[in-house]
């Protein structure tokens, strides 16, 4: 049998691909390139789900949620580690917050946390958000820190270093960022910044498989974690998120992100007067940071806007990307440590696209 007749029979039978049309050259290059990631042990686990015009448009899982015991990557239920697609997720409650009056994003972070360390320069919640706040990056192994800390014990870690540069003239992407964000959410609101974004986010859009990971509780369903040696895949080393939730400490699905993106694109979460200052990307010196306020702004190599987040974390990476003019949004995770496959995803991203745009 022709090869391509049969892997074509395959797909059909097995109903792989969701979607009734018979055009399926875009996905069919998109799943071939997709398991080969798996077939040549570039990924253990992976997850896709592609929504266009509000539906499902392409969902499939690849490989491992556990290689050990070979259990199979589900999109619609097996959790993963978002990394910094938390940022979107905690964004949108930063929106809610803005819109609801209780929060000024050009007031000083002062004005919520008196006891930070005073800098040289102000510092406003809008910078903060734009990563042009001047306040560092990891450092050593921060990166992989396995400690047990509340959002304001993490402000050690940092507080007493200077900035980088005076506020709103420099860019420096960093998860501090959003520590500090989260901790005055924490104080407008009066509740923990999980409880509120549960509350005004996560259970409102029908998120289900979207929580704060817990170290020592993790859901049933959740994906072993692991990083890349010379030998293969080995489980990655522990690790302590709960400090920065709001800036890479999130597990979700697939499925879920995708949700995610799709009630941002309907302008259905409630601060979408205000979601366009999130989407605009900051500009600094004439060029632009194609940053917004916890959401990357940016455009693709044929200049399609889109916007979302590229999430990695330890044992963990994510693309999220909405493009709107498309009416798409894209959610990829993968249970492996930064797998350097971007390029690739982008790929597929793109070849989706083409599918639809014929």
């Amino acid at each position: 049998m022709n090869p391509i007749v049969k892997y074509l029979k395959n797909l059909f039978a097995s109903q792989r691909v969701i979607g009734g049309d018979k055009e399926l050259s875009g996905r069919i290059q998109a799943d071939l390139i997709l398991q080969k990631l798996i077939t040549d042990n570039i990924v253990p686990g992976m997850a896709i789900t592609v929504r266009k015009g509000g539906q499902i448009y392409f969902q499939k899982g690849y490989g491992y949620a556990d290689v050990e015991e070979q259990t199979h990557v589900n999109p619609q239920n097996t959790v993963f580690r978002v990394a910094s697609v938390s940022k979107p997720i905690a964004a949108a409650a930063l929106a809610t917050m803005v819109e609801d009056g209780q929060l000024d994003l050009d007031a000083s972070i002062y004005n919520y946390l008196p006891y930070f360390p005073k800098k040289e320069f102000d510092i406003s919640v809008r910078q903060l958000a734009g990563h042009t706040a001047g306040i560092r990056g990891y450092r050593g192994g921060e990166y992989g820190l396995n400690k047990l800390m509340t959002n304001r014990e993490a402000l050690v870690l940092f507080q007493d270093d200077d900035l980088l540069f005076e506020p709103g003239k420099g860019f420096q992407y960093t998860s501090f960022d959003w520590v500090m964000i989260s901790l005055a959410m924490q104080e407008v609101s009066g509740m923990p910044f999980a409880d509120y974004v549960q509350e005004k986010i996560i259970k409102p859009y029908g998120l289900k498989n979207t929580l704060p990971e817990v170290p020592g509780k993790l859901p049933p369903n959740c994906a072993t974690f692991y990083s890349k040696g010379k030998l293969g895949f080995r489980k990655a080393i522990p690790v302590n998120n709960t400090y920065k939730l709001a800036g890479g400490g999130y597990l979700s699905t697939s499925e879920d992100i995708a949700l995610f993106g799709q009630v941002y694109l309907d302008s259905k979460i409630k601060g979408a007067s205000v979601e366009s200052q999130f989407l605009t990307s900051a500009i600094i010196n004439g060029t632009p940071t194609y940053y917004g306020l916890g959401w990357q702004v940016t455009q693709d190599k044929l200049g399609r806007t889109y916007y979302g987040h590229v999430g990695n974390g330890v044992g963990g990476y994510a693309v999220f990307y909405v493009y709107p003019e498309q009416d798409m949004v894209f959610s990829i995770l993968i249970n492996c440590t930064n797998p350097g496959v971007l390029d690739i995803l982008e790929e597929v991203i793109g070849f989706l696209i083409g599918e639809v745009a014929v």
